[in-house]
């Protein structure tokens, strides 16, 4: 039996008995060729019959029977097309993840099972089934996924949040979900707001695990990713937005006031722990902070300080509606290696969930070249977006920090 190998990013996925399905599908091409031509011969037949008849009813039954089998042939093809559809799907594998392979769990299989709607079609949106969601790149990892789905049912779940976060980041986003009671930590040591934006984060609040620091202290002072060196520190993290520390940097309350007090909800996806959204917090408007943890445990630790952390990659579509937030915090962690469509998608999305009128606020976006500033410059130009602030700090080694605040217009 053969197999068709198909590179899908850095790894492989593999659809067997495609030499099968190759086979059927040309057998049912050489049918419908041949059906067509035999009917279409008959066809032709009886029309040049009809001719030489004279009779006026002998003729319109000819006439008839032609019609029928035109339209017969017209069925057959139209159901053709749709049986080679259907086995092009499965072939490629975009139906979904195939549930025949042996390593492919129980509890995996009952998740992703299609479940008829109890009362048939839906009259407002025409769907006949559920069908559970899970990311396609899922398919490129059968076996940790499996090992994901592998629990004791209505009991605790393993201690693997660290395996569904590598699922994450390899684009197998939405996981599936899970009937299992999830690990919590042995006490919830939280101060009440909004004295929990600024107090230390008890240990204790944390499930360390998967993690290679057990304790807040040894995070301190670490640079974990580009926008997070110290960010653990709330000491050293109190002077952010509120004191200059470069010409980069902007004043939280004057990025407010050019809104004319109309900033109510907002979007940080700049990373860190939730220092954006505390200083928001003290100013009445509401922030979502997206955060992975990634070498630390950020969705804790914001959600500890008593503002809201989604547990998100960026590669992920915003699970928001249209035009709702009033300000879109983004910083250098917007930037994504590799073609510069990547980068685009996501920024589309970000213009997506930003209202009119609302404000974007890049927040130091390093460059390490001149040629990513001119491709960054270039994609913010073509959205139109009013500029309110705008500075670009040089540095010695050529290196460029880019900070603005830009207004999104209104477009009909």
């Amino acid at each position: 039996m053969g197999s068709v190998s198909l590179k899908i990013g850095d790894g492989t996925a593999r659809f067997r008995r495609t030499s099968v399905c190759s086979s059927a599908v040309n057998l049912l091409m050489l049918f419908s060729v041949v059906t067509t031509n035999l009917f279409a011969l008959y066809a032709f037949s009886s029309h040049s019959q009809s001719q030489s008849s004279s009779h006026p009813l002998h003729h319109s039954n000819n006439i008839s029977l032609v019609s029928q089998h035109l339209s017969l042939i017209l069925r057959e093809i139209d159901s053709s097309q749709r049986k080679l559809a259907q086995m092009e799907k499965q072939i490629l594998g975009y139906e979904s993840i195939d549930l025949s392979r042996p390593n492919i769990v129980p509890e995996l299989k009952l998740f992703l099972h299609r479940h008829q709607l109890p009362l048939g079609k839906d009259s407002r949106t025409g769907i006949t089934e559920m069908v559970s969601a899970v990311g396609h790149s899922c398919e490129r990892s059968p076996d940790l996924l499996s090992q994901y789905m592998s629990y004791k049912v209505f009991d605790r779940c393993p201690d693997d949040w660290s395996l569904g976060q590598k699922l994450i980041l390899r684009g197998c986003e939405p996981l599936p979900r899970r009937r299992c009671l999830a690990k919590t930590v042995a006490k919830q040591d939280l101060k009440p707001f909004p004295d929990s934006l600024w107090r230390p984060v008890s240990n204790k609040s944390v499930n360390w695990s998967g993690l290679g620091c057990k304790g807040f202290d040894c995070l301190k002072g670490k640079k974990i990713g580009s926008d997070c060196v110290g960010c653990f520190d709330l000491g050293t993290e109190k002077d952010r937005f509120v004191k200059v520390k470069g010409k980069n940097d902007f004043l939280v309350d004057d990025v407010l006031g050019l809104a004319n007090g109309k900033i109510r909800i907002g979007f940080d996806v700049s990373g860190g722990s939730g220092t954006f959204a505390a200083r928001m917090a003290e100013r009445n408007v509401t922030v979502i902070t997206n955060a992975l943890n990634n070498g630390g445990p950020f969705s804790e630790f914001i959600a500890a300080r008593g503002v809201f952390p989604l547990f998100l990659s960026l590669d992920h579509r915003f699970p928001f509606h249209d035009n709702v937030f009033d300000l879109v915090h983004g910083s250098s962690g917007l930037d994504v290696e590799g073609k510069p469509e990547k980068m685009e998608f996501l920024m589309f999305d970000l213009d997506r969930v930003l209202k009119p009128g609302g404000l974007f606020w890049l927040d130091n976006f390093y460059c390490a070249s001149d040629v990513k500033k001119k491709e960054l410059t270039r994609l913010i130009e073509r959205f139109g977006y009013k500029k309110l602030k705008w500075v670009i700090g040089e540095k010695a080694d050529g290196q460029v920090n880019l900070s603005a605040v830009l207004q999104k217009p209104v477009r009909v």
